[in-house]
């Protein structure tokens, strides 16, 4: 007796799971009714027996056919391309020079830890120096190899 309750309901309920789920294009061919009747009874497609998907195939290859046909007719400009290139070729410089601002911040943290370290101990003043000069160094390479991939993503 559960299973004459359960069934037409849950047969309902697939019904509509499938309506929903299927594309616009399907959706439109698709006899909502008769999904919703489930098990009781058949569907219009199978007393027609006329499959559903003809009418869809058929659809597909004429929007098919049009989208080829409008690529074919769109003009090609090498003035937006090589406008495209140069913008793109702007944004690389762009992005890759950022890195020039933590060279910048490399330079003043070394530079700070050396005053902040002869301010400590002010006989030690020259060997700091040193090393203050050669973490320079270092920072001041990365920036510049940040530079050179800057000019790169530009000019090459």
């Amino acid at each position: 007796m559960a299973s004459r309750i359960v069934a037409p309901k849950m047969a309902s309920m697939m019904g509509q799971t499938l309506v929903k789920s299927a594309r616009p294009m399907v959706r439109s061919n698709l006899n909502i009714k008769s999904a919703q009747r489930g098990f009781s009874g058949v569907s219009q497609s199978l007393k027609a027996k006329t499959s559903p998907f003809a009418s869809m195939k058929r659809q597909q290859i004429s929007i098919l056919n049009r989208v080829a046909l409008s690529k074919q007719s769109r003009p090609y400009s090498s003035e937006i391309a090589s406008a495209m290139v140069q913008v793109s070729q702007n944004m690389g410089m762009g992005s890759a020079a950022i890195g020039l601002g933590g060279a910048g911040i490399g330079i003043g943290l070394v530079f700070a830890a050396l005053i902040m370290a002869v301010a400590r101990n002010p006989s030690m003043r020259g060997q700091l120096f040193q090393y203050a000069i050669l973490g320079f160094a270092f920072v001041e390479a990365i920036g510049l190899f940040d530079l050179m991939v800057a000019m790169m993503c530009k000019y090459v």
